[in-house]
């Protein structure tokens, strides 16, 4: 039996859970989120996701397949006509507009979080740059997912927030999150056990660094 994406969570469960978890992410599905918290880690999310859609572009260089471009050219729409676009309407709801984002200087966890992937996936293959991205990609479909299963949780008008919980739980996004799940769970299954030794140092590696995103948005750290 092969390896599956789910292997890749339980090899670092602890520090998954304190991603999906984070203060950060818990306040914001309370709306108790400090208002300029939220506002810097908006403008690094829109930096973030500028270099997402890098990371995806080269994908697509690096696809082999006609199904393996196929898959990476729609998470790049995912990003480019979905999420990018909801970013920079939400921006604007919080008083940020698009001018201001493209002047933005890049706060250390952004640089080292973006860098990250990019480096990845220039040396390594196709499936070292897909694991490197799945704790964004999945990661923020399961956020969603999970703070909608919390007591805690606030929707509607009653949360600030509440449109960024709807933005990673709507359909499209949902779709793109398992369309990548069911991805690495085909890419995984044939790899040898020293090799996805070696996928899932970069899978944790890439969950810590999600991990000091959040937590710059919630420090306001440059």
């Amino acid at each position: 039996m092969g390896y599956r994406f789910d292997d890749l969570k339980a090899a670092c469960q602890d520090d998954w859970a304190r991603y999906i978890e984070h203060d950060f992410v818990r306040q914001l599905g309370a709306g108790t989120l400090p208002a300029d918290a939220f506002r810097h880690y908006l403008q690094q999310d829109y930096l973030f996701l500028i270099h997402f859609a890098r990371a995806f572009a080269l994908a697509i260089y690096k696809s082999r397949s006609i199904g393996e471009l196929r898959h990476a050219y729609d998470e790049l729409k995912t990003i480019l006509d979905m999420e990018l676009d909801l970013h920079i309407d939400y921006c604007r709801a919080w008083g940020i507009d698009e001018q201001q984002l493209s002047k933005l200087p890049e706060a250390r966890a952004t640089l080292a979080y973006t860098r990250y992937v990019l480096d990845i996936g220039a040396r390594g293959d196709l499936l070292d740059l897909h694991v490197a991205l799945a704790p964004c990609l999945v990661g923020y479909g399961e956020i969603a997912n999970w703070l909608n299963r919390q007591s805690f949780t606030v929707r509607g008008n009653d949360n600030p927030f509440d449109a960024w919980i709807a933005m990673y739980e709507s359909r499209e996004f949902q779709d793109a999150m398992e369309r990548e799940r069911n991805w690495l769970n085909a890419s995984l299954n044939d790899v040898t056990p020293a090799r996805f030794h070696e996928l899932t140092t970069v899978f944790h590696d890439a969950t810590r660094l999600e991990i000091d995103f959040w937590q710059m948005g919630l420090d306001q750290a440059d």
